[in-house]
């Protein structure tokens, strides 16, 4: 791996670890990866250092070596927002968005400038102990040998000892009844305490709806936990689709009329055609 990506893997672990209380609890947080690997990768001596742990470190931290700019959308900006009275006033809620919004963009973007932000995406295989789990590795907390009602007593003390912390569980609706009830024990022990967002697509306000006609144990007290709502973000608009055509180096009226169309409102779509795209254009500018 050449120098100077791993440099730019330092400089996004050292970002990392200032969301921390400590660099050890931000090395705890990474899987697989030891607190002597972060403190060598941060003090410059890598010749020990192999590069598939330079990759897993990147990929755990967010970092991508692409040539992509990314475009603050409409849904960006609103769910930001979001996630910003929720972790401010402590607040529970729910968010729902189409495939291929930028949720799960905006909320990488968000947790890399925020500290105490604990982002899960969610499973469905995840039992309580799992979820549990993730969330302490996610805090970086160890949780080897301890009972299901042992981890939530750290998980609650720990974030009770937090300023303004805030739990997202992204992809919400993947979770299981029992996992998705358990949400609500974790929201009576850290109710004024803690924020917590479940962002999904609108599969989730679906299924808790259904969940109440059929009587179905915790769902009438989740929907009542989340305000009875859930805040739909508004999609993909043309103008968000030209900004990110723009800011990638297309610029041709035609050539974004092609992607706005192709685009289904998908952002997943957008980038492919845009790589495809700027590809083309690539070509054509070695044969010229």
């Amino acid at each position: 791996m050449e120098q100077i990506k791993k440099q730019n893997i330092v400089n996004h672990l050292q970002a990392y670890c200032e969301r921390y209380e400590s660099q050890k609890r931000a090395a705890n947080s990474l899987k697989g990866v030891s607190a002597a690997t972060v403190s060598q990768m941060l003090s410059g001596k890598w010749e020990l250092i192999a590069d598939e742990m330079w990759r897993n470190v990147a990929a755990q931290i967010g970092y991508k070596d692409e040539k992509w700019e990314a475009v603050q959308t409409r849904d960006f900006r609103l769910l930001t927002r979001l996630l910003d009275e929720a972790k401010e006033n402590t607040l529970v809620m729910g968010v729902t968005g189409d495939a291929g919004s930028g949720k799960t963009f905006a909320l990488k973007h968000y947790t890399a400038s925020h500290r105490q932000v604990y982002v899960l995406c969610c499973n469905e295989f995840w039992n309580r102990k799992l979820f549990l789990g993730e969330l302490l590795q996610m805090m970086g907390r160890d949780s080897s040998g301890y009972t299901v009602g042992e981890m939530m007593a750290v998980v609650v003390r720990g974030l009770k000892m937090q300023e303004s912390p805030l739990i997202v569980l992204d992809e919400a609706d993947k979770l299981s009844d029992q996992v998705l009830y358990f949400f609500i024990s974790l929201y009576n022990h850290l109710e004024d305490e803690c924020g917590i967002v479940l962002c999904a697509t609108s599969h989730l306000e679906k299924r808790l709806r259904r969940g109440m006609k059929l009587n179905k144990k915790g769902y009438a007290e989740i929907w009542s936990r989340l305000g009875k709502k859930c805040v739909p973000l508004r999609g993909v608009t043309a103008r968000d689709i030209t900004a990110i055509c723009e800011a990638n180096g297309v610029t041709d009226s035609h050539d974004i009329d092609d992607v706005i169309e192709d685009s289904e409102q998908d952002l997943r779509r957008v980038k492919r055609k845009l790589y495809a795209l700027r590809n083309l254009q690539s070509e054509k500018g070695e044969k010229s």
